[in-house]
């Protein structure tokens, strides 16, 4: 185990914002992590998954624990399901693509969605009418206080629509080891009706009989493919804003003045509105603000061309949210996290 100081965090964050970690270690067993904990004295610890969420827009006073533990393994098998247990360490799409490749499903829609497994739960990681938490049992984590490992429960983990306990009133205290899965084998119910998926299927796979997990995938990756920008080539955190939900109320006095916005009734008298969709009426997409900006095929992605700084994009996102707010009366909220933590 290596300690490096004043480490550039550019490499390990999916923006690609240039900002240094007073120290930084790779993590890949317990034993490693429990030593950095018992040695820590005046740094705090700062746990760094994938780096794929996140907007850093200082540097890093503490020691970054950057988590590459590995693997895969069923630890209970029937007739109908799996219960897979996964590493946080490990790739969540190479995740999903072995799922597929072991005829397990769940997690499908989920493909192409950046990150690390253990940052998954933070989230509570969605697309095309799909959660983390639908095929979620439980995770093993690491309380940085006690040095003791716990287990937390679906329900402990207090889930909700891109959120859980790790980014409330957790935050911070753990770091999620491995997390366990429930995956379903054949018959399987596949869900293609969300949004552009159906029409996208019906493109790609025009009386296909034996449509399945691989061919929903690569649904899911070919409509990403198109709207995400790649972080490799252009700073970006996928999706910067969550989708507003409003209650009956506000959603029947937003859809009588734009009946043409699209929507998803979700029950209980809420409605989730595409923040994309309303960026795009305030007429900000494809914006440039110097080295960042909104994406120009998808308004819901903030992204940094080169060289922008973490403020750069807090100042782009305030401007972005009060034109949504002034046009529609609806509040984005966002879905990065941003560090240190600050109101928008």
């Amino acid at each position: 185990m290596e300690i490096q100081e004043n480490i550039s965090l550019a490499p390990f964050n999916s923006f690609g914002i240039d900002v240094k970690a007073r120290f930084y270690t790779k993590i890949h067993t317990v034993e490693e992590l429990t030593e950095v904990c018992r040695a820590k004295k005046k740094w705090p610890l700062f746990i760094l998954g994938g780096g794929s969420n996140m907007l850093l827009t200082k540097d890093i006073d503490a020691h970054v624990i950057h988590l590459r533990n590995k693997g895969i393994s069923v630890v209970q098998d029937t007739d109908s399901y799996s219960i897979v247990e996964v590493a946080g360490g490990e790739n969540w799409h190479e995740l999903v693509l072995w799922s597929i490749e072991n005829n397990l499903s769940g997690i499908e829609n989920l493909a192409l969605i950046p990150g690390s497994v253990g940052a998954a739960p933070i989230q509570n990681i969605g697309a095309y009418g799909v959660e983390l938490k639908d095929s979620f049992v439980s995770c093993k984590v690491f309380d940085l206080s006690s040095n003791q490992e716990k287990v937390f429960s679906k329900e402990a983990c207090e889930f909700a629509y891109r959120s859980s306990i790790f980014k409330t009133s957790a935050k911070g205290q753990y770091m999620i080891w491995s997390i366990q899965l429930k995956l379903f084998k054949p018959p399987h119910t596949l869900k293609t009706q969300y949004g552009d998926l159906s029409k996208t299927i019906e493109a790609l796979y025009p009386n296909t009989p034996n449509f399945g997990l691989s061919e929903l995938a690569h649904a899911v990756i070919h409509i990403r493919s198109l709207k995400l920008p790649d972080p490799k080539k252009l700073g970006n955190s996928g999706s910067f804003f969550k989708n507003p939900i409003l209650d009956k109320k506000s959603f029947e006095a937003f859809i009588l003045a734009w009946p043409e916005a699209p929507f998803y009734e979700l029950g209980g008298d809420q409605y989730k509105v595409p923040a994309g969709w309303l960026i795009e009426k305030t007429g900000l997409k494809g914006r440039r603000e110097g080295a960042v900006g909104v994406h120009s095929k998808q308004a819901l992605v903030l992204v940094n061309y080169g060289g922008g700084s973490g403020q750069e994009v807090i100042s782009l996102a305030k401007k972005v949210m009060d034109k949504v707010f002034k046009k529609f009366h609806i509040t984005l909220e966002p879905e990065v996290n941003i560090i240190p933590e600050q109101q928008l």
